[in-house]
This record gives structure tokens, C-alpha cells and sequence, in this order.
């Protein structure tokens, strides 16, 4: 079997692209975490052991593995809302359980489905965070809720539809511009194309490019979509056997012959996402 071509991220300018941890200041910082999920009558489920792990600030590092690696647990424990068996976890230097009011803001998340306020339009999806620390006057609020709104791509017209109303595409952009109100350097995304039509997708992740260009951010993506992982990742990380087994460039990884990654990156669904990747480099010169 051929090896795709990749090309090199279209996210990597500035950044490092080396296959180690080594070098750069970190965001996040991960360091012999324990998993361990315990049922009454059952053995223990370890998910993870031992796993290190750092991401880079202003990288976009994607995590990858079969069901069950603990992908959507790893995210969940860098915002804080699970707590490792053991181990540590460090964002930006502090325990995210220790996170105070303002140092919450340090990390935004989009949810799989979107997980917006069904009860709650557009505008106030978006301007929830902020109105919890009952700091800002609303009319402040609800204009940096309407600049968010502009940021990814929607316009005024939409701020008071309901959830109910939008389309795949524009639910992920709204929740996307809830992630981003707080102004947070650390953005975690969870399946971020998950439902989405191959065009919405494409438009999404267009988005996102330009977003982390524009903003600065770190971004930490889950996802099972191959374009969309090549087409954004600075650095894959392969979670399996309980810890990640590699992090690196595309290439580099997919030159691993751990049996998972050459499943996954090489069967015939990621022989095309790579092929189709090099071929839209190659037309916009990216």
C-alpha cells in the first residue's frame, strides 16, 4: 500500500512541528495521569496510565485513538470537570480545579452537539459566561456577545433566533462564539465537524483557521474526522494502550507502525482524506 502524501500543516507557520515535547513554552501540561473508572461488582476500567503529554502555546494538537482511550475524558480533565484518578494536569501552570474566577476564562469548550440553552436565543447562548460574574453592564455584554456573534460568521439577524431554528452549521458557530467570549487562550474542541455536511465542514474549519490565526490560540481538538484532522493539526496525538503512544507531525506519526496508526492513517479512508488534503494545498497554494 502507497503512503499518503502530506503536506505540511497549514496551521504550523510559527510553530514547532518536531515529533517531541521538547521546546516551547506549554499550555497545558500532563504528567503520569491515572484513569480509573470503578462499578460496584466489576473490576476497575484503567483508561489511562502513565500518560504524559504537553501542548505547545499556539499549537492546534489533535487527539486521536479507538473507543474507549478516554479522548473526551483527557478534555474534560484539562477544563476541569473530572479529576484524575492521579497525576497531574497543569494549564497554563496552575491545577484546573484550582482555577479561579478570572483564571476560568483561560479555557473555552466546544461541545460535541453544541450543548446549547434550548430555552435561551442566540445572544444569550452567547453572553451566559459573562453574565454569570454580574461584573459588566448588559448593554456591554450583549455587545461583545453581538461582536463574538460577527466573529464566526453570523450576523445580527440571527442574535434572537432560538436554537431550535438554526442549522447544524450554526449551532457549532454559535457555541463556538460562546467558547470565545471570555477570551480565553485555550480553546478545547470536541468532534467540532461532527454532523456537519462535507461544505459545512469545510466552511467550519475555515473558521477555525482563521480564528486561531487571528486570535492566538491553543487548540486542543478530538476528532474522528480525517479532513478535518489534516487539514488543521500542528501535531497528532495517538492515544492507545492506555497512554499516547506517539505525538508528532502527520508524517511523522503515520510513520509509526504501532498497529492502530496504521489502521487508522492508512486504510482507505485516510489514503483519501490525505490525498484530498494534498490536492487542495496544491490548488490554493497553502
Amino acid at each position: 500500500m502507497s503512503e499518503p502524501i502530506i503536506s505540511s500543516s497549514p496551521l504550523a507557520d510559527g510553530a514547532s512541528a518536531g515529533g517531541s515535547d521538547a521546546g516551547g513554552e506549554n499550555a497545558v501540561e500532563i504528567r503520569k495521569l491515572w484513569t480509573v473508572f470503578k462499578s460496584p461488582g466489576r473490576e476497575p476500567q484503567v483508561v489511562h496510565k502513565d500518560l504524559d503529554l504537553n501542548i505547545r502555546r499556539g499549537e492546534v494538537l489533535s487527539l486521536v485513538g479507538g473507543s474507549g482511550t478516554g479522548k473526551t475524558v483527557l478534555l474534560r480533565q484539562i477544563l476541569g470537570l473530572e479529576k484524575p484518578t492521579r497525576g497531574e494536569v497543569a494549564v497554563f501552570g496552575e491545577p484546573p480545579a484550582q482555577l479561579s474566577a478570572a483564571g476560568a476564562a483561560k479555557v473555552g469548550m466546544l461541545f460535541q452537539r453544541g450543548a446549547l440553552f434550548s430555552a435561551f436565543n442566540v445572544l444569550d447562548n452567547i453572553a451566559f459566561a459573562l453574565r454569570e460574574l454580574k461584573v459588566l453592564p448588559d448593554e456591554l455584554i450583549r455587545d461583545a456577545a453581538m461582536v463574538r456573534l460577527q466573529m464566526v460568521g453570523l450576523g445580527p439577524e440571527h442574535a434572537h433566533k432560538m436554537p431550535s431554528a438554526l442549522s447544524g452549521g450554526m449551532v457549532k458557530r454559535v457555541a463556538l462564539a460562546r467558547a470565545l467570549i471570555m477570551d480565553a487562550p485555550l480553546l478545547l474542541l470536541d468532534e467540532p465537524t461532527a454532523g456537519l455536511d462535507p461544505e459545512s465542514a469545510d466552511d467550519f474549519c475555515d473558521l477555525l483557521r482563521s480564528l486561531h490565526r487571528e486570535l492566538g490560540l491553543t487548540v486542543v481538538m478530538v476528532t474522528h474526522d480525517l479532513d478535518t484532522l489534516f487539514d488543521l493539526s500542528t501535531r497528532i496525538a495517538v492515544l492507545a494502550d492506555q497512554h499516547v503512544v506517539i505525538t508528532g507531525t502527520a508524517a511523522e506519526v503515520m510513520a509509526n507502525p504501532h498497529p492502530f496508526i496504521q489502521k487508522y492513517f492508512l486504510g482507505g479512508r485516510g489514503q483519501r482524506a490525505a490525498q484530498a488534503l494534498h490536492e487542495r494545498s496544491t490548488v490554493s497554494g497553502r
